[in-house]
């Protein structure tokens, strides 16, 4: 069987954003989420629908003689840094908003080195999914391991980036009272006031009850 068509990242990601928009304002509606959580989820849902547009859609599905006869293992580059260049710039640039949004959205993003192994692990993930993709619908994608440092590069920068913005008093107050309740940027500041303070905080940023 010759087969040959392309799935366009708007047939797939288009629904999936409508969905999550949907859940996000039946989520608002019954005051499970404010607005300013619910704006910061829909930020890390447009970003990730970019990301996968870019790095994983469009899927060219050929099979037949239109299949790309080349073996799975020969489209893996392992080495690092081995013709590496200016290319590599997108890639850093793409995921430095994940490094900025997971410490405001996740418990685990502590540090700048715990946030660059989460940006890191993703795109481990990404490149996992290209290789499938090629296996099954030989569709010509390629995996790198030079994609996978960039992408941690670009989400160490991230998190420096909103290091910095929580430095700045006119991000801090709406950049924190977006996170999320358990997210590590605002158990970071918690710490940092009950330590200036000599005594508990419990919610120094005012609307973290749901």
């Amino acid at each position: 069987m010759d087969i040959r068509f392309e799935v366009a990242p708007t047939f797939v990601l288009g629904p999936l954003l409508v969905v999550f928009a949907l859940f996000t304002g039946v989520q608002v509606w019954r005051d499970a989420w404010n607005v300013r959580h619910a704006l910061l989820r829909t930020a890390a849902a447009v970003h990730a629908a970019a990301v996968l547009s870019l790095t994983i859609f469009p899927l060219d599905v050929t099979w037949g003689i239109y299949a790309n006869q080349a073996p799975w293992t020969g489209q893996i580059h392992f080495v690092p840094l081995f013709g590496a260049d200016v290319t590599m710039i997108p890639n850093v640039i793409m995921m430095i908003p994940a490094g900025f949004l997971f410490p405001l959205l996740s418990r685990h993003a502590t540090s700048a080195k715990r946030t660059a192994l989460l940006t890191g692990l993703v795109s481990l993930g990404i490149e996992a999914a290209q290789l499938l993709s090629y296996a099954v619908l030989n569709n010509g994608r390629s995996v790198d391991v030079n994609d996978v440092i960039a992408n941690t590069l670009g989400g160490l920068l991230g998190h420096l980036l909103l290091t910095f913005a929580l430095r700045s008093e006119a991000l801090r107050g709406p950049l924190l009272a977006a996170s999320l309740p358990r997210s590590a940027a605002l158990q970071a500041d918690r710490r940092r006031i009950t330590a200036s303070s000599g005594g508990p905080v419990t919610d120094p940023v005012p609307g973290h009850g749901r």
